[in-house]
């Protein structure tokens, strides 16, 4: 089934500090038929996230306040792209403001879009090693504490529920499909 569309309209309904909200008329051309719709949109910069994994198989997780939820929840670090902000260099900058850290190998682990019927955010995860120090700098309405938690402990709370978040949930599982197809799991020192 092959759908055509055109965009015949966009309305700006809200614009925000990080997105922007869209009403979309479209019309859609399928089997011959043809019919507009409307589509309310979140048109979303664009985010990287980051699985920090220390030589000794823990991996630095952000404990922090989601005013959304109502609550803090359990992350990795992640961060909105700048304008014109390579995921690569938005990675970078927010794994040193949230962690302190600076990583000298980068791997990409996961690109995917985070609420497709609604949003076009497309999210880029990375997993960070050969990690050292650098300086921290929290945006002034983050709250959030740092933890290292073995990654083998990190992946089991995904089933707990412990860990709810989803670029959390696929970058930690991700990180550690990785290490295995490298040979490198368990995490850790051998």
């Amino acid at each position: 089934m092959k759908v055509h569309w055109e965009r015949v309209g966009s309305e700006p309904v809200f614009e925000g500090r990080v997105f922007d909200v869209f009403r979309d008329t479209v019309r859609m051309r399928r089997d011959g038929a043809e019919r507009e719709a409307v589509f309310d949109v979140v048109r979303h910069p664009g985010a990287s996230a980051i699985v920090p994994l220390f030589e000794d198989g823990t991996v630095a997780l952000l404990h922090q306040f989601r005013y959304a939820l109502g609550r803090e929840i359990w992350e990795i670090p992640a961060g909105t792209l700048a304008a014109g902000e390579p995921f690569l260099d938005c990675a970078r900058r927010e794994l040193e403001e949230e962690t302190g850290q600076l990583a000298g190998r980068w791997t990409v682990l996961a690109t995917f879009y985070t609420a497709p019927g609604f949003c076009d955010e497309e999210l880029r995860v990375f997993l960070a090693e050969e990690l050292s120090s650098g300086r921290g700098a929290l945006e002034p309405d983050e709250h959030l504490e740092v933890a290292r938690v073995p990654l083998a402990d990190a992946v089991a709370w995904i089933g707990t529920g412990r860990i709810v978040d989803a670029k959390t949930i696929v970058g930690l599982t991700r990180a550690r499909e990785h290490l295995i197809a490298a040979g490198r799991w368990p995490a850790g020192p051998a």
